[in-house]
């Protein structure tokens, strides 16, 4: 799963009007119901003692590890938010935010350019829809064949086979399209022959700070790169920090998808 906000309370989660899971970034976070069977699992067990937040970190650390990337230790004892709300995903990146939006965002969260290349590195497995990248393939005058420059030339014939212009926007495609299910470097390669499938994704390679980082985690392709993989660890746990509940604060919710009943 991806999306929400940068709060670790598993606020996302939550049913409703106006809540995280209906604002626009997050209406194609997939896996709702994979942390709902493992929070009926563990309440099944040990009642009122797993929150959501803590599912969600562990569920997270276990998808990267089952994708052959490597285990971290995961800080556990957050407790769950009571309030979700479709403003608070406004903080996200955008597919469409300059390199500098980027940065801010990410520094605004206290992460930094690393943290920020490492999370974004993630993007080595699962999907995007065709709608958040296929007016780099159409729109741009400037180019003899239509599509944004800093597509590799090569891939844009095999994008726009995925893409059609007027087609299903909706149509999931890899973004990483060597190898969508191995947590490896083949993504950092892509970025570097103009392979990137996301705007923002690519401009991690056109920034020369970014570029730098980018460069250190290229390994071997096709195989896990030790770095990429000893920082994701560290840039997770970074994240899941923000904002965390502790003590008195939230809750353990009985059910990730509700607020429990007072």
């Amino acid at each position: 799963m991806t999306g929400s906000s940068m709060a670790g309370d598993a606020s996302i989660l939550i049913n409703g009007p106006d809540t995280e899971k209906t604002a626009p970034p997050n209406l194609g976070v997939r896996g709702y119901e994979v942390i709902d069977d493992a929070k009926a699992q563990v309440e099944a067990t040990c009642p009122g003692v797993v929150s959501c937040a803590d599912i969600l970190a562990l569920a997270a650390r276990d998808a990267v590890f089952l994708a052959k990337g490597q285990k971290w230790d995961v800080p556990t004892g957050r407790r769950d938010g009571k309030v979700s709300l479709a403003s608070d995903a406004d903080n996200l990146p955008a597919f469409t935010d300059s390199i500098e939006e980027l940065k801010r965002k990410f520094s605004a969260f206290g992460l930094n350019a690393r943290d920020l290349v490492t999370l974004v590195g993630a993007h080595t497995i699962g999907t995007t829809a065709c709608e958040f990248f296929s007016y780099r393939l159409f729109n741009f005058s400037a180019t003899s064949n239509g599509a944004d420059p800093s597509i590799n030339p090569d891939f844009v014939s095999q994008l726009r086979t995925l893409c059609p212009s007027n087609g299903d926007g909706t149509r999931r495609v890899a973004l990483d399209t060597d190898s969508v299910d191995s947590f490896d470097a083949s993504f950092f390669h892509n970025l570097r022959k103009g392979r990137g499938i996301l705007a923002s994704d690519q401009m991690l390679w056109t920034d020369a700070c970014t570029r730098s980082i980018v460069e250190s985690y290229l390994g071997v392709r096709g195989l896990p790169s030790l770095k990429f993989n000893v920082q994701f660890g560290k840039s997770m746990v970074k994240m899941s920090n923000i904002e965390v509940k502790k003590g008195t604060n939230g809750e353990i919710r009985k059910i990730c998808s509700a607020i429990n009943e007072v």
